[in-house]
């Protein structure tokens, strides 16, 4: 087989059959390719429907964790999983029978001799010149691998075929031989990395020479760790190694294939395939074509791929779908929310206001006539005497705005202590348009509060026996003293004793009705306060939930959802379990 090199692939076009067929016959070599142009218009053999089983339920669950995150994450963020779920929609257009493996390795690795003997017939170029592979040149053993080839950008006069009646275990396999990892031409690169995100499986092919280069392993095999059971680590070139070395230098390549967290295929566990051979003289070549015709009829490295995607998108998500800790609010937090829009409604001052309220009430009601009649005398004699209520200063009005800021600060950092970020910011996002508005409602609450307090008749059921009583004692008073009138006027007979008594009994029984009065309020007035303040209290707590905690709590609901969605695209549905409690709060375990 002959080169292709960047001169031939720009007179591509004027080929026909190929730049193999072209030379063929000016060869020696008893064998040639055959060209693949007979595929040009070869339909697709499509999977023939979805994806099943868990492969099917994360990818269904990746496509709605982006749905529920569109207005959250920036499109930066999102971009891998969408990738992702585009490849996956591609690829299952395309052929299930086969499996594309590419060769990929540095410059001198001996990747094209190794393409050239799985292949058992010259297809790719080798030889001292770099590079020598200018562009990727693939090899199918089977029909109907147009479309994967198409999906890989290789013109049809770059693709092969083995000879006829080649290795039937090969069957399905599409390989592809790529240019050098390490090429100093940009281009080459580039190409490289194109098609190794879009192959079922790859063979790294190193020599002792660079098998430890950096560049091999922090640019490809650690970032590719995940993909380990799609991978095979070929140690080409062992014929140059005397001895025992080749045995020393594989055992090293897979000290460095697990330091950069790689899975080793070994003792029957699944992971990456790591083996030693010389695509020059042949020796360990047909135990890879063995591997690889396993490989291929398990039909399986799609799907592997695909899953081992999903995996490497879910890492990068990490951050943004993992809590740390507990996150939500609990009962606490929401009680402390309401406590402090209680303090910053004024309901401890609105109570004991309407304590005294009550307590004002009782004595104007179990007074002594003559009592109230000097107090209103008093009161009409100078109008304004007395002692007005002093203004509440700025800073103590009904609904202090500063202290409503603050809580809903509070709380809002409570709610999302914990979250990543884009969450956190959401949560407190719903907090502060829910505290829009927020210290006007509680004002409106505490003047409906108050007028309905005012309009309610502050008297218990004995207060009428406690008036009568009063009144009895008055009129007793009364009575007595128009008993003596009447005896210092003659009319009646004269006897003090009965008339004096009976205004003792009036006068003396007046104060002790109203100081009785008085004690027995003291319950019911510290009740009636207490009920006042439990109202605005409960009204306070339930328009700071309507218009704050329920929309913090629909921004922890949705970060549950994702939460959910993102445990089963990582393959851990369960892990983070989240719990909602009472009023809409949400708490997530793990």
């Amino acid at each position: 087989m002959t080169a292709i090199t960047d001169d031939e692939n720009e007179a591509g076009d004027r080929w026909d059959d190929g730049l193999i067929a072209r030379r063929a016959g000016s060869r020696e070599a008893p064998v040639e390719a055959e060209p693949e142009s007979e595929e040009v218009g070869e339909e697709h053999v499509p999977i023939g429907g979805a994806y099943v089983g868990p492969l099917r339920v994360r990818l269904d669950a990746l496509r709605e964790l982006i749905g529920l995150s569109r207005t959250r994450l920036d499109g930066g963020a999102l971009a891998e999983a969408g990738r992702v779920l585009d490849e996956a929609a591609a690829r299952q257009r395309l052929s299930s029978r086969h499996t594309v493996v590419a060769i990929a390795g540095a410059t001198g690795s001996g990747k094209s001799t190794l393409f050239n003997a799985l292949a058992e017939v010259p297809i790719s170029e080798t030889g001292l010149r770099r590079p020598t592979t200018t562009g990727p040149i693939a090899c199918t053993w089977s029909e109907g691998a147009a479309g994967l080839l198409d999906r890989l950008a290789i013109p049809p006069r770059l693709r092969r075929r083995p000879l006829a009646g080649g290795n039937e275990e090969l069957s399905g396999l599409v390989l592809v031989d790529l240019p050098d990892h390490d090429s100093a031409l940009v281009r080459h690169r580039e190409q490289v990395d194109r098609v190794l995100a879009l192959v079922d499986a790859v063979i790294w092919v190193v020599d002792p020479e660079k098998y430890a280069d950096a560049a091999l392993h922090e640019r490809y095999l650690r970032p590719l760790a995940g993909h380990a059971e799609i991978t095979f680590v070929v140690l080409n070139q062992v014929d140059r190694l005397p001895g025992e070395a080749a045995d020393q230098v594989l055992d090293d390549l897979r000290r460095l294939l697990d330091e950069d967290g790689m899975a080793l295929g070994e003792h029957g566990e699944p992971g990456a395939a790591v083996l030693a051979l010389s695509a020059l003289t042949g020796d360990g070549v047909d135990e890879l074509r063995d591997m690889l015709g396993k490989f291929v009829q398990e039909r399986s490295a799609p799907a592997r791929r695909l899953s081992a995607d999903i995996d490497a998108a879910a890492m990068k998500l990490r951050g943004v779908y993992l809590a740390d800790g507990r996150t939500g609010l609990d009962e606490r937090s929401r009680d402390d929310f309401a406590a402090r829009l209680a303090e910053a409604i004024g309901a401890k001052a609105a109570g004991e206001t309407a304590e005294r309220e009550w307590r004002r009430n009782a004595s104007r009601a179990c007074g002594t006539p003559w009592l109230r009649l000097w107090r209103w005398y008093e009161s009409s004699r100078t109008p304004g005497s007395a002692a007005p209520e002093a203004p509440a200063p700025v800073e103590d009005e009904q609904t202090a705005r500063q202290r409503v800021e603050q809580a809903v600060r509070t709380v809002a950092d409570e709610a999302a202590a914990g979250l990543p970020v884009p969450w956190a910011q959401a949560v407190r996002e719903a907090a502060v348009r829910g505290a829009d508005g927020l210290p006007e409602a509680l004002d409106e609450l505490a003047a409906r509060e108050a007028t309905e307090t005012s309009g309610r008749p502050l008297r218990p059921a004995w207060w009428p026996a406690a008036v009568l009583a009063q009144a009895a004692m008055t009129l007793l008073q009364i009575y007595g003293g128009l008993w003596l009138v009447g005896q210092i006027i003659g009319v009646l007979e004269p006897g003090l004793l009965v008339p004096a008594l009976l205004m003792l009994a009036g006068i003396v029984g007046g104060p002790l009705v109203e100081w009785a009065c008085a004690a027995a309020v003291r319950g019911p007035a510290r009740r009636y306060g207490q009920d006042a303040e439990r109202r605005l209290r409960e009204a306070a707590a339930g328009c700071g939930r309507a218009k704050v905690l329920d929309p913090v709590a629909g921004e922890l609901m949705r970060y549950r959802e994702v939460r959910e969605q993102y445990a089963t695209v990582s393959g851990k549905a369960g892990a983070g379990r989240p719990v909602a409690g009472s009023n809409g709060t949400v708490r997530l375990l793990g």
